[in-house]
């Protein structure tokens, strides 16, 4: 007989996911009456034993019950079916147990194992699981129609011409394909029309068949006491056994009977040929323990499903045990062992009235084929409910007035009706019972998920479970699986997996809550905690960056660039708005957060966000600069726009977001007539638009953030900068198509301080390190770096400085061009400058420098690395002359420079002058980062 599957049941009515989009809106009044009235009608009305027990009890019994029981005790033994059995039903409670768990953890909507895996593992697993629980359903009710057909037309079937035996006058029934797909029509139509009328006809009918079940069973034990020993004949088994016995002996109660059964005794199944094994023959009684979920999946038609469900199941399961083990020894105390491995049907030639039994057949039967076609209906409307899958469901949302989804069991109906023009379900018969294992398996991993979690609201009042047995639950059910078809098993999960990724592409967001998140959250905070930045070391380093954006319409190409730059580091997106809290309803920052994280969807970038409110973009920067990250995972590393005329463009404008289809335009329309969306940001900055921040106040927050021990990084022109373009398969250069990849520029040298001597300091080495680290990332692999050494003609130390460098770049594993820059008639215009000064000037010039040396003194004493500054002496014209020079290097235009940015002075009222100064010398050069590093980040040790 075919493989067993358990019974589903949803409600009806209640709402499970987001609300379907052609809804329409009611006043308050008349959602709250109409909804009084739906609950009226559509009330739970099952309690433990009518809404639990029964449906668990049929499910698990079905024929397994009257026609393997003696196949099991035949060729293993009483001692291994026993074992069989124990081992069975010690991985089904602990499946029962992580359903227990789940059940009473609060209130269980309509939906049963889909519900409740889709609403702990998320909307991708659920859907899935639930996809293949549908057919499973469809393709078991015809499973079932199809062995209920067999069953009759072998009793009451015209035998086929050339039959040994003569027809009876009970076997009137015409026999052929045709003829028996006409038979399962009519059949399937009677389950049709009891799932079409409701859940509570079909609980009535299933109560029927019940009491008939329990009738067929009273008597089957009545039977093993009353009946004499007789002698059975059995059933033609000439094509495998020419050497086959054609009777056996029941004897009754007789210990040398019970002797003989005890151990095993594999042989050749009489009905298909093959040579039974303990795997086999495990596997086939391993589907009468199935249907434990029967209970479960009807927890939208129960009064109480947190109360029924745990006692419903665990006393159908202690109920179904007992009766296989009594079963089990009666037989094996009473039936020859060749009658228990020749007849499987020996119940009925022993009973008191052997038609009982093919009644008993024939009830369990279509109560499995109902079960799971009104199963298989609920599923599917509880998917068209989540709206996993867009419009593709819509029909099966439908539902009559009293709540019955009579859309879904008609697309139901229909599909099992197709399935039953295949004829024979051998091959399926296996997968639709690997996909339920499956579906058990995924309870446990949903509980399991909830327990390793530790969320505070997952505290079931059902506590007899752990971790080890949702862990034993998975291990078991897989194992089943697999024992009873690899190859079977390998495709379920393959499909399910398809199912997953579709499901996680194409579907909507839901609002259910995601147990991955709340993993994750309990594992980062684990290892947060583990990060200890006392174990630091500069071999380990990595840039981890704030980037301040004053509005991210204008600095997209920015924030792309940064993100190749981090380096697996910590990225984290800062914004200032300024105003204060008091007088303010609530944090004006909430609302925009989901703005930003949009965004950073859009740009596929991995970063974070951090938004702040403050009185001053300073006082702003410093905040985020004190609390953005967590222990060893802070930001080292600020990257702020420069200040500068440009007016910002608008990257943004026509842009649609692929997560909301949503665009990211000024202002957005929304499905009610006259109501906008607000804008995801605000439009940039006009030309003649005042700043948020003065220049005062600019190269105050690079001070600040100098002072924290923060390397400080200035982005300019990269409003120019396009990544398609810099990173495509081949760069324009000249207008002719160029194969190599882009060039990266380092300028190491403090070109606002001509007198230097010596490229090995703390902020060149950071320079360094910065371009090394984005040459190495996937993107960049193929750009080539060009550091440029700065010497005088006539200068003695050129050859020993070039190689110093080439030196420290070997042992620092860079691989860089070097190429020597002359700068002689640069340099000239300084010390031209400087010799031609009034004495006045020269006495202002030292007091600058006696001032810069207390400063440097005092900075050093205070742990900061600083370097000599004199941009104080420095002309307009010199730093013309130094920006000419880089523009004149630069060929083949590069894609970004690195440039050496000098400590902002002490001297409050020399800030314009040097943001004067760095102006000047990054005219004009694309895009440039202006880098000024407080932290050493490279190591030639290993």
């Amino acid at each position: 007989m075919s493989e067993k599957a358990p019974l589903l049941h949803y409600r009806l009515t209640t709402s499970t996911g987001p609300e379907p989009k052609d809804v329409p809106k009611h006043s308050s009044a008349k959602a709250g009456r109409d909804g009084r009235r739906t609950k009226e009608k559509t009330a739970p009305k099952l309690g433990v034993v009518f809404g639990v027990v029964i449906p668990t009890l049929l499910s698990m019994f079905s024929v397994v019950v009257f026609l393997r029981i003696g196949f099991v005790v035949g060729q293993a033994g009483l001692y291994q079916s026993i074992a069989m059995f124990l081992v069975a039903y010690f991985i089904i409670t602990m499946t029962v147990l992580s359903v227990c768990a789940i059940s009473t953890n609060g209130a269980l909507d309509a939906g049963g194992a889909y519900y409740m895996i889709s609403r702990a593992l998320g909307p991708e697993f659920g859907g899935s699981i639930g996809i293949m629980f549908f057919f499973a359903n469809v393709c078991g009710s015809a499973l079932y129609i199809l062995g209920l057909v067999e069953a009759i037309l072998s009793a009451f079937g015209i035998p086929e011409e050339g039959a040994a035996h003569v027809a009876g006058l009970h076997q009137v029934l015409p026999t052929g394909y045709w003829w028996s797909l006409l038979y399962g029509t009519v059949l399937l139509f009677l389950c049709f029309i009891v799932c079409l009328v409701g859940a509570h006809i079909y609980a009535k009918a299933t109560f029927i068949i019940f009491i008939i079940v329990t009738t067929v069973l009273a008597s089957i034990f009545i039977s093993f006491f009353i009946v004499l020993p007789i002698v059975v004949i059995l059933p033609d088994t000439s094509v495998f056994n020419s050497t086959s016995l054609s009777t056996a002996n029941y004897t009754g109660f007789r210990l040398h009977t019970l002797e003989d059964n005890l151990l095993r005794n594999y042989t050749v199944d009489y009905t298909t040929g093959a040579m039974m094994s303990f795997a086999t023959v495990f596997a086939v009684m391993f589907n009468g323990c199935t249907g434990i979920m029967a209970g479960s999946n009807m927890s939208g038609d129960l009064k109480n499903p947190s109360y029924s469900i745990p006692r419903g199941t665990l006393a159908a399961v202690l109920i179904t045990f007992i009766t296989y083990n009594m079963l089990s020894l009666m037989a094996a105390w009473s039936c020859d062992r060749c009658l228990l491995q020749r007849d499987y049907s020996f119940l009925g030639d022993i009973n008191i009235w052997p038609p009982l039994v093919t009644v008993g057949i024939y009830s369990s039967t279509m109560s499995a084929a109902m079960s799971n076609l009104i199963g298989a209906s609920r599923i599917l409307y509880a998917l068209s409910k989540d709206n996993l899958f867009g419009g593709v469901l819509a029909l099966a949302r439908k539902t009559s007035r009293s709540g019955n989804p009579w859309a879904s069991v008609l697309v139901s109906w229909l599909l099992v009706q197709v399935v039953l023009f295949a004829g024979k379900l051998n091959t399926i018969a296996g997968i639709v019972t690997i996909f339920f294992l499956l579906v058990y398996a995924a309870v446990n991993l949903a509980c399991l998920a909830l327990e390793w979690a530790s969320a505070p609201n997952f505290r079931p009042s059902f506590r007899c479970f752990t971790w080890h047995t949702c862990t034993l639950g998975i291990l078991g059910c897989l194992i089943m699986m697999f024992l009873i078809s690899a190859i079977y098993a390998f495709a379920s999960i393959a499909f399910m997996l398809l199912l997953l990724m579709l499901i996680h592409y194409l579907g909507p967001i839901s609002n259910w809550g995601y147990i991955s998140q709340a993993l994750i959250f309990h594992q980062v905070r684990k290892y947060l905690l583990m990060l200890d930045v006392r174990k630091d070391h500069v071999k380990f380093w990595r840039p981890q960056v704030l980037l301040m954006v004053a509005n991210p319409r204008s600095c997209t190409g920015l924030m792309t660039f940064i993100n190749d730059l981090k380096k697996s580091g910590l990225y984290v997106l800062g914004h200032v708005k300024l105003g204060l809290l008091d007088g303010l309803p609530s944090d004006p920052l909430q609302s925009r957060y989901d703005s930003w994280l949009s965004l950073v969807d859009h740009l596929n970038i991995k970063a974070f966000v951090n938004l702040t409110l403050a009185d001053s973009v300073r006082h702003g920067v410093q905040n985020l600069l004190f609390i953005t990250g967590f222990g060893g995972m802070r930001p080292n590393t600020i990257v702020l726009g420069f200040y500068d005329d440009c007016t910002p463009q608008d990257h943004l404008q026509g842009k649609i977001l692929v997560s909301t289809g949503h665009g990211l335009d000024a202002v957005c329309p929304t499905k009610e007539p006259g109501e906008q969306r607000p804008p995801f940001f605000s439009i940039v900055r006009g030309a003649e638009e005042l700043k948020d921040l003065q220049k005062e106040e600019y190269v105050s927050v690079i001070a600040d953030a100098v002072k924290m021990g923060k390397n400080v990084t200035l982005a300019r022109y990269f409003n120019q900068f396009n990544r398609e373009e810099v990173l495509g398969s081949g760069r324009k250069i000249g207008g002719y198509q160029s194969m190599t990849g882009p060039f990266v520029d380092v300028w190491p040298l403090n070109l606002l301080r001509p007198d230097s001597c010596g490229y090995v300091d703390i902020c060149s080495l950071f320079l360094l390190q910065l371009a090394c680290v984005l040459q190495e990332t996937r993107a960049w692999k193929q750009a080539r770096l060009r550091l440029f050494l700065c010497v005088e003609a006539g200068c003695s130390l050129q050859e020993e400085e070039e190689t110093k460098l080439r030196v420290m770049l070997k042992e620092l594993r860079i691989s860089a061009q070097v190429q020597m820059v002359a700068w002689d008639q640069v340099v000239a215009l300084h010390w031209q400058r400087q010799g031609g000064k009034e004495r006045g000037n020269l006495v202002e010039s030292a007091q600058n420098e006696e001032r810069m040396e207390r400063e440097e003194k005092t900075e050093k004493e205070n742990g900061i690395q600083t370097f000599p500054n004199n941009a104080a002496q420095l002309t307009d014209e010199y730093i013309c002359a130094v920006n000419s020079l880089i523009h004149r290097h630069g060929a083949p235009k590069p894609a970004v420079r690195f440039l050496y940015l000098p400590r902002p002075p002490a001297d409050t009222n020399r800030y314009s002058a040097y943001l004067h100064q760095v102006d000047l010398l990054s005219r004009d050069l694309g895009p440039t980062l202006l880098i000024h590093g407080v932290t050493p980040v490279v190591t030639t040790d290993l």
